[in-house]
């Protein structure tokens, strides 16, 4: 691109209107909006972008030294005539057969080599090219050198391949002459068709008011009025209106001063590129909207509505049935570490709530291999698939509520289809939510494989007190022995009215279920803890997700919305 900028630059004079630097960079901020709205927006709806792009990046890359005109017309306007008349030899065919004209035939003023491949480009064929160069003329047609003069079909023709080249053409060349009679110059189809499409290429538009010499004088400047008046109501005010007749050099002496101009210029194509650059942003105007204030792309989707999403998705990933086994393993646990320790055996005869589930109780360690791709592009370690109950219809049906929330309220202020692409994005990734919250639930730490400090303490005293317990009842069972044998009683040291041995069983005993009553609220609480702590690294955990999987895909929708409406700023010639 640089060096077609290069070549348009060198082309242009200072002192002209049109400035190649500022086409492209219009053209190329065409192009970026084309490329912020990919995949956002449907393909027909950006047909015409595409086509300016290839179109204009053709052209310029082509002979910037000369300028394709096209004569278009009705049948038996005179077109051919006319052509021939400017060209100064038979070239184009003429007749009262209609269409006389049913293939495009071109005259190059000048080499024909530096026109070729434009004429390539153009789709003329080479049999039909002719050149406008003879030693006789001397420098009599050197004011048209560049020119490059295309004798069009009839747009009106009965045959359909005319109309379609008609149109092919009529988008290609950079100056259009429309060539009417006295007879149909009023036409519907012409002035409804084309004339009023042309209003963004009032620069590159002349009419030609053919077949002059058929009025009568004072008729000539009537007919003119009217037909100005009409080419204004069509948008082309200040568009040139001539009089012509091919019937002599001063009948085709104003176009052929017109088409000298233009040739001397070498501008034409640069105004019709910026022409039809006009018409894409217009057309593409529909699409964005000025009010959207591009700052506040992370902040479309409002703290409320991902809160309801993450509380929809945390109840369809089983999050409260998580954190409830959660608080119910911590009991079971602390129960088990802090009870009486001759009853332990029966508590882990209990499953734990937590291993029922399949639970990971720390995340994946450092050991197992790591999986690309991960969520939002960090690595995941493979966590095997949880037993969390499947969610219900209701959860799923809260789950697509609040998807479908996030993207209305994202969509809310966009016009055209992009709500519908909000729409989307939030979706695009919906099938992948059940496993993305698998596996979210499945790697939360859950904070419950640390054993807590007062576990350790109170199962010490609970071990002492079974000791003491034990000690009691076993010197009590010596004392039973010895009088069994016969053998002199024991000696036991009293403490007030009792034995030590029974003080020791029963203090034993008592302080072994007193302090598993003290600790029972104490285990209430912290299991409480324990799941308002799960309960919030799950909400994390899920969170992550609704971020990568339902609102990324937003965000990235508004973020292109936003760089396509800076795009198409630049491109309309704002700055």
């Amino acid at each position: 691109m640089t060096d077609i900028l290069g070549r348009v630059r060198d082309s242009f004079r200072p002192d002209q209107r049109a400035d190649p630097e500022r086409l492209v960079e219009r053209l190329h901020a065409v192009n970026r909006f084309l490329g912020a709205v990919d995949g956002h927006l449907p393909d027909d709806r950006l047909v015409a972008g595409h086509t300016l792009i290839e179109r204009a990046g053709t052209r310029l890359a082509l002979s910037l030294d000369h300028t394709v005109v096209a004569l278009a017309g009705a049948t038996g306007s005179g077109k051919s005539s006319l052509f021939n008349s400017l060209a100064r030899f038979e070239m184009s065919p003429v007749g009262v057969r209609r269409p006389t004209t049913g293939v495009t035939h071109a005259c190059v003023w000048g080499p024909l080599d530096g026109a070729a491949r434009l004429l390539d480009w153009v789709g003329v064929l080479p049999r039909h090219r002719f050149v406008r160069e003879s030693a006789l003329d001397g420098a009599d047609e050197a004011a048209l050198h560049g020119l490059v003069l295309l004798d069009l079909p009839d747009f009106d023709s009965v045959e359909w391949s005319h109309r379609s080249e008609v149109d092919r053409l009529l988008g290609l060349v950079d100056l259009v002459v429309w060539v009417v009679d006295p007879q149909k110059y009023a036409d519907k189809v012409l002035h409804r068709s084309y004339l009023r499409e042309f209003h963004r290429h009032r620069d590159i538009t002349v009419v030609a008011l053919n077949q002059a010499d058929r009025l009568a004088p004072q008729e000539l400047p009537r007919v003119l009025a009217d037909l100005r008046r009409l080419v204004d109501a069509d948008g082309l005010d200040g568009v040139p209106v001539l009089a012509t007749s091919a019937l002599s050099d001063d009948g085709t002496s104003p176009l052929r001063a017109a088409l000298e101009q233009a040739v001397a210029q070498r501008q034409a194509a640069l105004r019709r590129l910026s022409g039809d650059v006009d018409s894409v942003v217009d057309g593409f105007a529909e699409l964005v909207d000025a009010r959207f204030d591009a700052r506040r792309v992370d902040d479309d989707v409002d703290r409320p509505t991902i809160r309801r999403l993450i509380d929809a998705l945390a109840g369809a990933a089983g999050v409260p049935a998580v954190a409830e086994a959660t608080e119910q393993a911590y009991r079971h646990r602390a129960v088990a570490a802090t009870g009486w320790p001759l009853a332990r055996g029966l508590r882990r005869l209990r499953p734990d709530p937590l291993r029922r589930l399949h639970l990971a109780e720390t995340p994946a360690g450092p050991e197992r291999p790591a999986q690309p791709g991960g969520l939002l592009g960090l690595e995941l370690r493979p966590v095997p698939a949880t037993s969390v109950p499947e969610p219900t219809a209701a959860q799923r049906s809260a789950v697509g509520l609040a998807v479908r929330a996030v993207a209305d309220r994202a969509g809310t202020t966009l016009p055209g289809p992009w709500p519908a692409a909000v729409s989307a994005a939030a979706r695009s990734r919906q099938a992948d939510l059940p496993d993305a919250l698998d596996r979210a639930v499945a790697g939360t730490d859950l904070g419950m494989a640390r054993r807590p400090v007062w576990w350790r303490l109170v199962n010490a005293v609970q071990w002492l007190v079974t000791v003491t317990a034990a000690v009691g009842l076993g010197w009590l069972l010596l004392g039973y022995a010895v009088r069994a044998l016969g053998l002199p009683e024991l000696d036991y040291p009293m403490v007030g009215v009792a034995p030590l041995p029974t003080v020791l069983l029963l203090g034993g005993l008592l302080g072994g279920a007193l302090l598993s009553l003290l600790v029972k609220p104490v285990i209430r609480w912290a299991a409480r803890r324990a799941r308002w702590r799960a309960e919030g690294r799950l909400h994390d955990a899920v969170a992550e997700v609704a971020r990568g999987y339902v609102v990324a895909p937003v965000r990235e929708v508004l973020r292109a919305y936003a760089e396509a409406r800076a795009a198409l700023t630049v491109a309309a010639g704002r700055r």
